[in-house]
């Protein structure tokens, strides 16, 4: 059986102009991370991730921390969050929105909450994707990591996306998947095994770089 070591990108710039670039504490997660990582063993043969920066910025942190300059690490789009903002502005077209609905953190969740659930319902006109698209593409992400050859992946995504592959793994009810991602930490592991007929969880939303004097690494945004 081989394994796959899906990571949530690390603490990004939440209410800045650029989102997409890591924070200076997403930074030291991420290379935390590794550090950790490699104290348990663990030693990918393959890299994988989106194509987003926070997605590169984290696991270039992650690599420097294993003690490795680079990596060749594989691109592929399924990996991808969906687009957010997108989403948001396209629920409330025509509404008006929450306040500080891009700017403060309770409000930005408690819309995004509402906002996901409309969209699984494709009660939201024109979303930048549909719920179906999303999910196909992070099922093709799914078998594109599921390769011969391999026997550990480490992947780097983000929240929902990771989200609804542990949702889809599992078998789930749709809304499970907002459920699970509003609880995914930054630089979280979620751990998988696979053969070529099975895929299977086994084990969510790992911190093993926080302790008591790194609990200041635990954000969710």
């Amino acid at each position: 059986m081989a394994e796959l070591y899906l990571i949530r990108h690390a603490q990004a710039s939440f209410g800045a102009d650029d989102y997409d670039k890591l924070s200076e504490l997403g930074h030291e997660q991420s290379h935390a991370l590794g550090q950790a990582l490699t104290a348990q063993g663990v030693r990918p043969d393959a890299w994988v991730m989106g194509d987003m920066r926070r997605h590169r910025e984290t696991i270039e942190g992650i690599a420097k921390g294993m003690g490795l300059n680079t990596v060749n690490a594989e691109i592929h789009t399924g990996l991808n969050e969906f687009d957010l903002t997108g989403l948001l502005n396209a629920h409330y077209r025509g509404h008006l929105a929450p306040e500080n609905m891009h700017t403060d953190r309770k409000t930005y969740f408690r819309a995004l909450r509402e906002t996901v659930l409309a969209w699984q319902e494709n009660d939201i006109q024109k979303p930048p994707e549909t719920w179906v698209e999303f999910g196909q593409r992070v099922e093709a992400d799914r078998k594109f990591v599921m390769r011969d050859g391999v026997n550990s992946v480490l992947a780097l995504s983000s929240g929902g996306a990771i989200s609804q592959m542990i949702s889809a793994a599992l078998q789930t009810p749709k809304e499970q998947q907002i459920r699970l991602q509003l609880q995914m930490k930054n630089c979280s592991v979620n751990r998988f095994i696979f053969t070529p007929k099975g895929f299977y969880l086994h084990g969510f939303n790992e911190t093993p770089h926080i302790r008591q004097e790194t609990n200041h690494f635990l954000t969710y945004s």
